[in-house]
């Protein structure tokens, strides 16, 4: 199994903690893995953070839920586990 180092929320400085902040899971209170991977390159987590907002939320038509099956599903698809 992959081990990538990341800087945790105990430890971020400046320039990741206000990221850290507003990406927190309302539901666990922590960084989610998949975005945590970022730590080491703020600029990096911030483009994949707004682009899974835009992906989430701009199409109108869709409901949150069934975005996130899509999502499910392409993974899927693609052999992710995560």
């Amino acid at each position: 199994m992959a081990w990538i180092h990341v800087i945790s929320e105990e430890a971020a400085g400046p320039e990741l903690m206000p990221l850290y902040k507003e990406i927190v899971d309302p539901v666990s209170g922590r960084v989610d893995n998949i975005l945590a991977i970022h730590s080491l390159h703020p600029e990096g987590l911030d483009g994949h953070f707004s682009l899974y907002k835009a992906v989430m939320t701009g199409t109108p038509t869709l409901r949150k839920a069934e975005r996130e099956m899509i999502a499910l599903v392409v993974s899927k698809i693609n052999g992710c586990h995560y």
